[in-house]
């Protein structure tokens, strides 16, 4: 046969167009049969018209179960999502969210073999740029992190035997292992695996949800569409998104979370006093003689302006004891917090207080 004569499908028997063609190891496919079979399924060109057929009958049936499929809980806050019906002891995974019309692979928990689980960390050195404009590296040098976590569930079917997903999102990974969001995604990796697994689940896993939403895990809170928290301010116990529109939230060491000061250098910075007052004695004080560390370049000062890049000395706040969120180090108490972290070169900052 010539390279341009026509084809036809082998399963369908329609033409096949410019393109179109979809190979088999003893046949051909058009690109609408090859559209039905399941998003799992990689091994289409090692397959046989029979396969073929045979997989795409499943298909049809699983059809029946999709709409008989009502899921309890949903775990992911990346395009890849599982949906669980607890009562029916079957799951889904799909990155449609409009999961209904797409037919997606309706697996029992039975049909689970193991679950995988992995968090990894990417991890991205920070500079400084130097007087010539060149970017230099910290001494000892500084990263900054973020974690992606992983799951891999292996499956007894004979289309495929395993599926790969990222719970959290691709743009709002931890940055820290001490997080609340690092620790509600561990939290619900662990209670994904027991659930597929079958491992015994903390009583509030199988509550009913609230305002008819899917729940994330363990996470009790009311639920907008797709596990998207309603609030989009940051919260305790589920995981934060950013609140848009607004400033970042500062940790308060009395407990939840409060807004930053404002001042004439933007977060972190005290406001400055009214022009003829009088500042407070020992607070919010320049420290005279006192060395300081330039948070823009890093140099060491003794004067009220960086000798490197010119930035002014911050306002001291109140000596606050603080925990660098990367390594667990603490600072002495009563004393400065530094600007960086002795142990690993962390900045110091709203995550450590």
């Amino acid at each position: 046969m010539g390279l341009f004569d026509k084809k036809f499908c082998d399963v369908c028997g329609e033409k096949i167009g410019l393109l179109g063609n979809r190979k088999l190891e003893d046949g051909n496919l058009c690109k609408d049969c090859a559209r039905k079979l399941s998003p799992f399924f990689s091994e289409r060109r090692s397959s046989t018209v029979e396969e073929i057929k045979a997989q795409l009958a499943y298909r049809e049936q699983n059809q029946t179960q999709v709409a008989n499929f009502r899921p309890t809980k949903e775990y992911g806050y990346g395009s890849k999502k599982v949906y669980v019906d607890m009562n029916q002891k079957k799951f889904i995974v799909t990155s449609d969210s409009t999961w209904e019309d797409s037919n997606p692979d309706v697996i029992d928990f039975s049909q689970v073999t193991s679950v995988d689980t992995n968090i990894e960390e990417h991890r991205t050195e920070l500079y400084y740029e130097d007087s010539e404009g060149r970017d230099v590296s910290y001494n000892p040098p500084r990263y900054e992190y973020e974690y992606e976590f992983e799951v891999k569930i292996f499956v007894d079917s004979p289309w495929f035997n395993e599926i790969t997903l990222e719970l959290s999102s691709y743009s709002h990974r931890p940055e820290s292992r001490y997080s609340p969001q690092y620790n509600d995604l561990e939290m619900m990796q662990r209670e994904l695996m027991a659930v597929l697994t079958g491992q015994q689940m903390p009583n509030s896993f199988n509550q009913p949800m609230q305002n008819g939403g899917y729940g994330q895990g363990n996470f009790n809170q009311p639920m907008g569409v797709y596990g998207q928290s309603q609030n989009m301010g940051y919260q305790q116990g589920g995981f934060n998104q950013p609140q848009y529109g607004n400033q970042p939230m500062y940790n308060n060491p009395q407990g939840g979370f409060s807004q930053p000061p404002n001042g004439p250098y933007g977060a972190g910075y005290v406001q400055s006093a009214p022009m003829g007052a009088q500042p407070q004695q020992g607070f919010n004080q320049p420290q005279q003689g006192a060395m300081w560390v330039c948070q823009n370049c890093g140099t060491q000062n003794s004067g009220k302006f960086c000798q490197g890049c010119g930035s002014p000395q911050p306002m001291n706040q109140a000596p606050q004891t603080v925990r660098c969120d990367k390594c667990g180090w603490m600072s002495p108490q009563g004393t400065q917090p530094p600007k960086f972290c002795p142990q690993c070169g962390d900045p110091i900052d709203f995550r450590d207080m």
